[in-house]
Protein backbone atom coordinates (compact mmCIF):
# COMPACT_ATOMS: atom_id res chain seq x y z
CA UNK A 1 0.00 0.00 0.00
CA UNK A 2 1.33 3.43 -0.93
CA UNK A 3 1.99 5.72 2.03
CA UNK A 4 -0.13 8.89 1.48
CA UNK A 5 2.42 10.92 3.46
CA UNK A 6 5.20 10.30 0.94
CA UNK A 7 6.07 12.87 -1.71
CA UNK A 8 7.57 11.52 -4.92
CA UNK A 9 9.41 14.05 -7.05
CA UNK A 10 9.45 13.42 -10.77
CA UNK A 11 12.92 12.68 -12.14
CA UNK A 12 14.33 11.43 -8.83
CA UNK A 13 14.29 8.12 -6.99
CA UNK A 14 13.99 9.74 -3.57
CA UNK A 15 10.80 10.13 -1.58
CA UNK A 16 10.09 12.86 0.93
CA UNK A 17 7.75 12.79 3.92
CA UNK A 18 4.98 15.39 4.15
CA UNK A 19 4.96 15.47 7.94
CA UNK A 20 8.72 16.06 8.08
CA UNK A 21 8.31 18.95 5.64
CA UNK A 22 5.52 20.36 7.82
CA UNK A 23 7.64 20.06 10.99
CA UNK A 24 10.42 22.11 9.39
CA UNK A 25 7.94 24.74 8.19
CA UNK A 26 6.35 25.20 11.60
CA UNK A 27 9.59 25.68 13.58
CA UNK A 28 10.51 29.05 12.00
CA UNK A 29 6.84 30.07 11.94
CA UNK A 30 6.85 29.82 15.73
CA UNK A 31 10.02 31.94 15.94
CA UNK A 32 8.58 34.69 13.72
CA UNK A 33 5.56 35.01 16.03
CA UNK A 34 7.65 34.88 19.19
CA UNK A 35 9.83 37.64 17.76
CA UNK A 36 6.70 39.77 17.46
CA UNK A 37 5.06 39.04 20.83
CA UNK A 38 7.92 38.16 23.19
CA UNK A 39 9.85 41.39 22.72
CA UNK A 40 7.12 43.23 24.67
CA UNK A 41 8.44 41.61 27.86
CA UNK A 42 12.02 42.64 27.04
CA UNK A 43 11.30 46.31 26.24
CA UNK A 44 11.83 47.72 29.77
CA UNK A 45 15.24 46.01 30.11
CA UNK A 46 16.25 47.05 26.56
CA UNK A 47 15.28 50.63 27.39
CA UNK A 48 17.53 50.63 30.46
CA UNK A 49 20.34 48.49 29.05
CA UNK A 50 20.83 50.47 25.83
CA UNK A 51 19.57 53.84 27.01
CA UNK A 52 16.82 53.69 24.38
CA UNK A 53 14.43 56.60 23.96
CA UNK A 54 10.63 56.12 23.76
CA UNK A 55 10.91 56.49 19.96
CA UNK A 56 13.60 53.79 19.84
CA UNK A 57 11.43 51.46 21.89
CA UNK A 58 8.47 52.12 19.63
CA UNK A 59 10.48 51.15 16.58
CA UNK A 60 11.74 47.94 18.17
CA UNK A 61 8.11 46.84 17.86
CA UNK A 62 6.99 48.70 14.75
CA UNK A 63 10.09 48.19 12.59
CA UNK A 64 9.74 44.40 12.68
CA UNK A 65 5.99 44.47 12.01
CA UNK A 66 6.34 46.97 9.15
CA UNK A 67 9.17 45.06 7.43
CA UNK A 68 7.26 41.81 7.88
CA UNK A 69 4.12 43.29 6.32
CA UNK A 70 5.71 44.77 3.21
CA UNK A 71 7.77 41.64 2.46
CA UNK A 72 4.99 39.04 2.41
CA UNK A 73 3.49 39.41 -1.07
CA UNK A 74 6.74 39.90 -3.06
CA UNK A 75 8.28 36.97 -1.16
CA UNK A 76 5.25 34.78 -1.84
CA UNK A 77 5.53 35.57 -5.53
CA UNK A 78 9.29 34.83 -5.55
CA UNK A 79 8.70 31.46 -3.89
CA UNK A 80 5.93 30.52 -6.33
CA UNK A 81 8.21 31.26 -9.30
CA UNK A 82 11.71 30.38 -8.13
CA UNK A 83 11.02 27.61 -5.60
CA UNK A 84 9.48 27.81 -2.14
CA UNK A 85 12.01 25.62 -0.36
CA UNK A 86 14.90 27.82 -1.48
CA UNK A 87 13.19 31.05 -0.48
CA UNK A 88 12.10 29.60 2.84
CA UNK A 89 15.75 28.89 3.70
CA UNK A 90 16.91 32.29 2.38
CA UNK A 91 14.42 34.06 4.64
CA UNK A 92 15.31 31.85 7.59
CA UNK A 93 19.06 32.48 7.26
CA UNK A 94 18.39 36.23 7.02
CA UNK A 95 16.21 36.04 10.14
CA UNK A 96 18.90 34.15 12.06
CA UNK A 97 21.67 36.55 11.05
CA UNK A 98 19.56 39.51 12.12
CA UNK A 99 18.72 37.79 15.43
CA UNK A 100 22.44 37.44 16.15
CA UNK A 101 23.00 41.15 15.43
CA UNK A 102 20.00 42.03 17.64
CA UNK A 103 21.59 40.16 20.54
CA UNK A 104 24.97 41.82 20.00
CA UNK A 105 23.59 45.33 19.31
CA UNK A 106 25.69 48.03 21.05
CA UNK A 107 23.07 50.77 20.65
CA UNK A 108 19.39 51.31 19.74
CA UNK A 109 20.20 52.24 16.12
CA UNK A 110 21.86 48.89 15.40
CA UNK A 111 19.10 47.02 17.23
CA UNK A 112 16.35 48.71 15.24
CA UNK A 113 18.14 48.17 11.92
CA UNK A 114 18.58 44.48 12.79
CA UNK A 115 14.90 44.22 13.79
CA UNK A 116 13.90 45.53 10.36
CA UNK A 117 16.10 42.92 8.66
CA UNK A 118 14.68 40.28 11.01
CA UNK A 119 11.18 41.31 9.89
CA UNK A 120 12.17 41.03 6.23
CA UNK A 121 13.54 37.53 6.85
CA UNK A 122 10.29 36.47 8.56
CA UNK A 123 8.31 38.06 5.74
CA UNK A 124 10.27 36.01 3.19
CA UNK A 125 9.81 32.58 4.77
CA UNK A 126 6.26 33.00 6.15
CA UNK A 127 4.34 32.87 2.82
CA UNK A 128 6.34 29.79 1.83
CA UNK A 129 4.72 27.97 4.78
CA UNK A 130 1.19 28.41 3.40
CA UNK A 131 2.45 27.86 -0.14
CA UNK A 132 4.08 24.51 0.67
CA UNK A 133 1.08 23.33 2.69
CA UNK A 134 -1.05 24.22 -0.32
CA UNK A 135 1.37 22.37 -2.62
CA UNK A 136 1.86 19.14 -0.66
CA UNK A 137 -1.42 18.66 1.22
CA UNK A 138 -4.99 18.21 -0.01
CA UNK A 139 -8.45 17.67 1.50
CA UNK A 140 -8.52 16.54 5.13
CA UNK A 141 -4.72 16.39 5.21
CA UNK A 142 -4.57 20.09 4.37
CA UNK A 143 -7.16 20.85 7.06
CA UNK A 144 -5.00 19.00 9.61
CA UNK A 145 -1.88 20.84 8.45
CA UNK A 146 -3.59 24.22 8.82
CA UNK A 147 -4.90 23.14 12.24
CA UNK A 148 -1.31 22.50 13.34
CA UNK A 149 -0.47 25.86 11.77
CA UNK A 150 -3.07 27.42 14.10
CA UNK A 151 -1.82 25.45 17.08
CA UNK A 152 1.73 26.72 16.55
CA UNK A 153 0.47 30.30 16.31
CA UNK A 154 -1.42 29.97 19.60
CA UNK A 155 1.41 28.20 21.40
CA UNK A 156 4.04 30.66 20.18
CA UNK A 157 2.06 33.69 21.28
CA UNK A 158 1.66 32.09 24.73
CA UNK A 159 5.16 30.68 25.16
CA UNK A 160 7.09 33.64 23.73
CA UNK A 161 6.53 36.17 26.53
CA UNK A 162 6.86 33.50 29.25
CA UNK A 163 10.13 32.18 27.78
CA UNK A 164 11.58 35.66 27.36
CA UNK A 165 10.58 36.64 30.90
CA UNK A 166 12.17 33.46 32.26
CA UNK A 167 15.44 34.10 30.39
CA UNK A 168 15.62 37.69 31.63
CA UNK A 169 14.84 36.57 35.18
CA UNK A 170 17.56 33.87 35.06
CA UNK A 171 20.35 35.84 33.40
CA UNK A 172 19.52 39.31 34.66
CA UNK A 173 18.07 42.45 33.10
CA UNK A 174 21.38 43.72 31.72
CA UNK A 175 22.04 40.83 29.31
CA UNK A 176 18.92 38.70 29.58
CA UNK A 177 17.16 40.48 26.71
CA UNK A 178 20.14 39.66 24.45
CA UNK A 179 19.71 35.94 25.09
CA UNK A 180 16.03 36.32 24.23
CA UNK A 181 17.28 36.95 20.66
CA UNK A 182 20.08 34.36 20.77
CA UNK A 183 17.58 31.60 21.61
CA UNK A 184 16.31 31.65 18.02
CA UNK A 185 19.70 30.70 16.59
CA UNK A 186 20.00 27.00 17.61
CA UNK A 187 16.33 26.38 16.75
CA UNK A 188 16.72 28.11 13.39
CA UNK A 189 19.96 26.32 12.51
CA UNK A 190 18.25 23.00 13.22
CA UNK A 191 15.44 24.02 10.84
CA UNK A 192 17.98 24.98 8.14
CA UNK A 193 19.75 21.60 8.36
CA UNK A 194 16.48 19.65 8.38
CA UNK A 195 15.16 21.74 5.50
CA UNK A 196 18.19 20.90 3.38
CA UNK A 197 17.69 17.22 4.19
CA UNK A 198 13.90 16.93 4.07
CA UNK A 199 12.58 19.48 1.54
CA UNK A 200 11.82 18.08 -1.93
CA UNK A 201 12.82 21.36 -3.68
CA UNK A 202 10.39 20.18 -6.34
CA UNK A 203 10.06 23.38 -8.38
CA UNK A 204 13.81 23.87 -8.32
CA UNK A 205 14.41 20.31 -9.58
CA UNK A 206 11.79 20.64 -12.31
CA UNK A 207 13.25 23.96 -13.49
CA UNK A 208 16.71 22.42 -13.75
CA UNK A 209 15.15 19.54 -15.69
CA UNK A 210 13.55 22.02 -18.11
CA UNK A 211 9.86 21.62 -17.22
CA UNK A 212 8.02 23.59 -19.94
CA UNK A 213 5.73 25.55 -17.62
CA UNK A 214 8.70 26.76 -15.54
CA UNK A 215 11.19 27.61 -18.26
CA UNK A 216 11.60 31.35 -18.60
CA UNK A 217 9.74 32.26 -15.42
CA UNK A 218 12.88 32.88 -13.42
CA UNK A 219 13.47 36.35 -14.82
CA UNK A 220 9.82 37.40 -14.82
CA UNK A 221 9.27 38.60 -11.26
CA UNK A 222 7.37 41.78 -12.24
CA UNK A 223 9.75 44.15 -10.38
CA UNK A 224 7.67 47.25 -11.21
CA UNK A 225 4.52 45.69 -9.76
CA UNK A 226 6.49 44.60 -6.68
CA UNK A 227 7.79 48.12 -6.05
CA UNK A 228 4.40 49.80 -6.55
CA UNK A 229 2.59 47.40 -4.22
CA UNK A 230 5.33 47.61 -1.58
CA UNK A 231 5.09 51.40 -1.61
CA UNK A 232 1.28 51.21 -1.32
CA UNK A 233 1.49 48.92 1.73
CA UNK A 234 4.23 51.10 3.24
CA UNK A 235 2.13 54.26 2.84
CA UNK A 236 -0.84 52.52 4.45
CA UNK A 237 0.96 50.90 7.41
CA UNK A 238 3.71 53.43 8.23
CA UNK A 239 1.52 56.30 9.53
CA UNK A 240 -0.21 53.99 12.01
CA UNK A 241 3.12 52.70 13.31
CA UNK A 242 5.31 55.82 13.23
CA UNK A 243 2.92 58.01 15.26
CA UNK A 244 4.54 61.07 13.67
CA UNK A 245 2.47 64.00 12.35
CA UNK A 246 4.30 64.16 9.01
CA UNK A 247 3.70 60.45 8.33
CA UNK A 248 -0.05 60.97 7.93
CA UNK A 249 0.65 62.78 4.66
CA UNK A 250 1.61 59.39 3.21
CA UNK A 251 -1.84 57.91 3.82
CA UNK A 252 -3.64 59.50 0.82
CA UNK A 253 -0.95 58.05 -1.46
CA UNK A 254 -1.88 54.47 -0.50
CA UNK A 255 -5.17 54.17 -2.49
CA UNK A 256 -3.60 55.99 -5.45
CA UNK A 257 -0.70 53.54 -5.51
CA UNK A 258 -3.08 50.59 -5.09
CA UNK A 259 -5.11 51.78 -8.09
CA UNK A 260 -1.90 52.28 -10.10
CA UNK A 261 -0.76 48.76 -9.13
CA UNK A 262 -4.01 47.17 -10.35
CA UNK A 263 -3.74 49.05 -13.65
CA UNK A 264 -0.13 47.95 -14.04
CA UNK A 265 -0.86 44.29 -13.27
CA UNK A 266 -3.67 44.17 -15.83
CA UNK A 267 -1.57 45.87 -18.48
CA UNK A 268 1.42 43.65 -17.71
CA UNK A 269 -0.68 40.50 -18.08
CA UNK A 270 -2.20 41.82 -21.33
CA UNK A 271 1.32 42.23 -22.74
CA UNK A 272 2.03 38.57 -22.04
CA UNK A 273 4.01 39.05 -18.82
CA UNK A 274 3.57 37.11 -15.60
CA UNK A 275 2.16 39.68 -13.12
CA UNK A 276 3.30 39.70 -9.52
CA UNK A 277 -0.25 38.80 -8.42
CA UNK A 278 -2.65 37.03 -10.74
CA UNK A 279 -5.71 39.22 -10.17
CA UNK A 280 -7.94 36.26 -10.98
CA UNK A 281 -7.15 35.09 -7.41
CA UNK A 282 -9.67 37.66 -6.19
CA UNK A 283 -12.35 36.01 -8.32
CA UNK A 284 -12.20 32.95 -6.05
CA UNK A 285 -15.07 33.64 -3.69
CA UNK A 286 -13.70 31.49 -0.88
CA UNK A 287 -10.35 33.31 -0.95
CA UNK A 288 -11.87 36.78 -1.27
CA UNK A 289 -14.42 36.26 1.50
CA UNK A 290 -11.98 34.50 3.81
CA UNK A 291 -9.57 37.41 3.45
CA UNK A 292 -12.32 39.95 4.24
CA UNK A 293 -13.44 38.01 7.34
CA UNK A 294 -9.95 37.61 8.79
CA UNK A 295 -8.87 41.17 7.92
CA UNK A 296 -11.95 42.63 9.65
CA UNK A 297 -11.51 40.34 12.63
CA UNK A 298 -7.87 41.39 13.06
CA UNK A 299 -8.96 45.04 13.18
CA UNK A 300 -10.24 44.22 16.65
CA UNK A 301 -8.69 41.07 18.08
CA UNK A 302 -5.09 42.16 17.47
CA UNK A 303 -5.50 44.74 20.24
CA UNK A 304 -7.19 42.48 22.80
CA UNK A 305 -4.13 41.74 24.94
CA UNK A 306 -2.39 45.07 24.37
CA UNK A 307 -5.41 46.91 25.77
CA UNK A 308 -5.80 44.36 28.59
CA UNK A 309 -2.14 44.66 29.58
CA UNK A 310 -2.24 48.46 29.64
CA UNK A 311 -5.44 48.41 31.71
CA UNK A 312 -4.11 45.89 34.22
CA UNK A 313 -0.62 47.40 34.59
CA UNK A 314 -1.25 51.13 34.32
CA UNK A 315 -4.84 51.21 35.52
CA UNK A 316 -4.84 48.58 38.27
CA UNK A 317 -1.12 48.22 39.07
CA UNK A 318 -1.03 44.44 38.49
CA UNK A 319 2.47 42.89 38.35
CA UNK A 320 3.88 42.22 34.87
CA UNK A 321 4.29 38.48 35.49
CA UNK A 322 0.63 38.13 36.47
CA UNK A 323 -0.47 40.17 33.46
CA UNK A 324 1.40 37.73 31.21
CA UNK A 325 -0.36 34.79 32.81
CA UNK A 326 -3.81 36.26 32.07
CA UNK A 327 -3.42 35.31 28.42
CA UNK A 328 -2.14 31.78 29.07
CA UNK A 329 -5.57 30.05 29.38
CA UNK A 330 -6.64 31.82 26.19
CA UNK A 331 -3.64 30.41 24.31
CA UNK A 332 -4.10 26.89 25.70
CA UNK A 333 -7.75 26.59 24.66
CA UNK A 334 -6.93 28.22 21.32
CA UNK A 335 -4.33 25.54 20.62
CA UNK A 336 -6.80 22.82 21.60
CA UNK A 337 -9.69 24.20 19.53
CA UNK A 338 -7.59 24.63 16.38
CA UNK A 339 -6.89 20.87 16.41
CA UNK A 340 -10.38 19.92 17.64
CA UNK A 341 -12.00 21.68 14.69
CA UNK A 342 -10.17 19.64 12.02
CA UNK A 343 -12.86 16.99 11.63
CA UNK A 344 -15.56 19.61 11.03
CA UNK A 345 -13.79 22.15 8.82
CA UNK A 346 -14.58 20.66 5.41
CA UNK A 347 -18.19 19.73 6.26
CA UNK A 348 -19.30 22.59 8.54
CA UNK A 349 -16.42 25.06 8.40
CA UNK A 350 -18.39 28.18 7.50
CA UNK A 351 -21.05 27.59 10.12
CA UNK A 352 -18.27 27.01 12.66
CA UNK A 353 -16.65 30.33 11.76
CA UNK A 354 -19.93 32.20 12.31
CA UNK A 355 -20.55 30.43 15.63
CA UNK A 356 -17.00 31.01 16.89
CA UNK A 357 -17.02 34.71 15.99
CA UNK A 358 -20.22 35.05 18.02
CA UNK A 359 -18.48 33.17 20.87
CA UNK A 360 -15.60 35.65 20.66
CA UNK A 361 -18.11 38.52 20.77
CA UNK A 362 -19.63 36.97 23.90
CA UNK A 363 -16.20 36.66 25.53
CA UNK A 364 -15.41 40.30 24.71
CA UNK A 365 -18.77 41.45 26.10
CA UNK A 366 -18.20 39.49 29.33
CA UNK A 367 -14.70 41.01 29.59
CA UNK A 368 -16.27 44.47 29.41
CA UNK A 369 -18.57 43.40 32.24
CA UNK A 370 -15.59 42.31 34.36
CA UNK A 371 -13.83 45.62 33.71
CA UNK A 372 -16.89 47.59 34.77
CA UNK A 373 -17.30 45.49 37.93
CA UNK A 374 -13.64 45.67 39.09
CA UNK A 375 -14.23 48.99 40.95
CA UNK A 376 -17.08 47.26 42.77
CA UNK A 377 -14.93 44.39 44.03
CA UNK A 378 -14.84 41.91 41.12
CA UNK A 379 -11.38 40.23 40.85
CA UNK A 380 -9.39 41.34 37.78
CA UNK A 381 -8.23 37.76 37.10
CA UNK A 382 -11.74 36.88 35.90
CA UNK A 383 -10.53 38.33 32.58
CA UNK A 384 -8.46 35.17 32.11
CA UNK A 385 -11.73 33.18 32.14
CA UNK A 386 -13.77 35.45 29.86
CA UNK A 387 -10.91 35.63 27.37
CA UNK A 388 -10.82 31.83 27.22
CA UNK A 389 -13.98 32.12 25.12
CA UNK A 390 -12.08 34.38 22.73
CA UNK A 391 -9.24 31.87 22.64
CA UNK A 392 -11.46 28.91 21.81
CA UNK A 393 -13.15 30.88 19.05
CA UNK A 394 -9.87 32.22 17.67
CA UNK A 395 -8.36 28.75 17.42
CA UNK A 396 -11.28 27.45 15.35
CA UNK A 397 -11.61 30.56 13.17
CA UNK A 398 -7.87 30.68 12.50
CA UNK A 399 -7.53 27.12 11.21
CA UNK A 400 -10.96 26.91 9.52
CA UNK A 401 -10.68 30.25 7.76
CA UNK A 402 -7.16 29.49 6.55
CA UNK A 403 -8.25 26.12 5.14
CA UNK A 404 -11.41 27.40 3.45
CA UNK A 405 -9.84 30.60 2.11
CA UNK A 406 -7.09 28.61 0.37
CA UNK A 407 -9.40 25.76 -0.69
CA UNK A 408 -9.86 26.81 -4.33
CA UNK A 409 -6.53 28.59 -4.86
CA UNK A 410 -4.37 26.77 -7.45
CA UNK A 411 -1.23 25.32 -5.80
CA UNK A 412 1.07 27.29 -8.14
CA UNK A 413 -0.27 30.52 -6.57
CA UNK A 414 -0.25 29.24 -2.98
CA UNK A 415 2.65 31.37 -1.75
CA UNK A 416 1.36 34.58 -3.33
CA UNK A 417 -2.18 33.97 -2.03
CA UNK A 418 -0.84 33.20 1.45
CA UNK A 419 1.23 36.38 1.34
CA UNK A 420 -1.80 38.46 0.31
CA UNK A 421 -3.96 37.05 3.09
CA UNK A 422 -1.29 37.57 5.75
CA UNK A 423 -0.65 41.11 4.48
CA UNK A 424 -4.34 41.98 4.77
CA UNK A 425 -4.30 40.60 8.32
CA UNK A 426 -1.15 42.56 9.22
CA UNK A 427 -2.64 45.76 7.81
CA UNK A 428 -5.84 45.08 9.76
CA UNK A 429 -3.80 44.55 12.93
CA UNK A 430 -1.83 47.77 12.40
CA UNK A 431 -4.92 49.89 11.72
CA UNK A 432 -6.80 48.22 14.57
CA UNK A 433 -4.02 48.78 17.09
CA UNK A 434 -3.90 52.47 16.23
CA UNK A 435 -7.69 52.76 16.39
CA UNK A 436 -8.40 50.73 19.53
CA UNK A 437 -5.43 51.92 21.60
CA UNK A 438 -6.28 55.45 20.47
CA UNK A 439 -9.80 55.01 21.90
CA UNK A 440 -8.30 53.68 25.14
CA UNK A 441 -6.05 56.69 25.76
CA UNK A 442 -8.69 59.17 24.62
CA UNK A 443 -11.01 57.86 27.34
CA UNK A 444 -8.39 57.52 30.11
CA UNK A 445 -9.21 60.99 31.56
CA UNK A 446 -12.71 59.62 32.29
CA UNK A 447 -11.24 56.71 34.25
CA UNK A 448 -9.45 53.47 33.41
CA UNK A 449 -12.62 51.39 33.65
CA UNK A 450 -14.39 53.59 31.11
CA UNK A 451 -11.33 53.55 28.84
CA UNK A 452 -11.10 49.75 28.97
CA UNK A 453 -14.83 49.35 28.26
CA UNK A 454 -14.66 51.79 25.34
CA UNK A 455 -11.65 50.09 23.75
CA UNK A 456 -13.14 46.61 24.17
CA UNK A 457 -16.40 47.97 22.79
CA UNK A 458 -14.52 48.89 19.61
CA UNK A 459 -13.05 45.37 19.50
CA UNK A 460 -16.58 43.96 19.88
CA UNK A 461 -17.80 46.04 16.90
CA UNK A 462 -15.00 44.65 14.70
CA UNK A 463 -15.73 41.05 15.72
CA UNK A 464 -19.45 41.51 15.00
CA UNK A 465 -18.61 43.04 11.61
CA UNK A 466 -16.47 39.98 10.83
CA UNK A 467 -19.35 37.75 11.94
CA UNK A 468 -21.72 39.59 9.57
CA UNK A 469 -19.28 39.02 6.69
CA UNK A 470 -18.99 35.35 7.68
CA UNK A 471 -22.79 35.01 7.59
CA UNK A 472 -22.87 36.49 4.08
CA UNK A 473 -20.11 34.09 3.01
CA UNK A 474 -21.99 31.11 4.45
CA UNK A 475 -25.19 32.13 2.64
CA UNK A 476 -23.36 32.64 -0.65
CA UNK A 477 -21.79 29.22 -0.27
CA UNK A 478 -25.22 27.59 0.19
CA UNK A 479 -26.67 29.38 -2.84
CA UNK A 480 -26.94 27.11 -5.96
CA UNK A 481 -24.38 28.19 -8.50
CA UNK A 482 -23.04 27.05 -11.84
CA UNK A 483 -19.79 25.31 -12.83
CA UNK A 484 -17.67 28.36 -11.97
CA UNK A 485 -18.88 28.51 -8.39
CA UNK A 486 -15.43 28.63 -6.89
CA UNK A 487 -14.59 31.73 -8.85
CA UNK A 488 -18.03 33.30 -8.46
Amino acid sequence: MTDPNLIRVEGTERTFHRLKVLAVLLLPLSMSLMALSAVNVALPTIEVGLGASPTDVQWILSGYALAFGVSLIPAGRAGDVLGRGTWFLIGLVLFLGASLVCGLAPNPLVLNAARIVQGVGAGIFSPQVTGMIQQYFTGQGRAKAFALFGLVISASVAVGPVLTGTIIQAIGPEDGWRWAFFIYIPIGLLAVVLGLLWFPFENERRRRAGAPELVGRKLDLDPVGSVILTLAILCLMFPFMAHAAWAWWLLPAAPVLAWLWVRWERAYAARGGAPMVDLSLFAYRSFRNGMLVSGTMFLGVASTFAVGAIFLQSGLGVAVVLVGLVGLPNAIVSAFSSVWSVRYVLSHGRQLIVAMLLLMATGTLLSIGVGLLVPHGAPWWLLSLTLMLNGFGMGVVGSANQTLAMQDVPPQHGGTAGGIKQTVERIGAALGNAMVVGVLFTLVPRGWTTAFAGAYGMILVCILAAAALAVLDERQHRRPVGPSAAAG
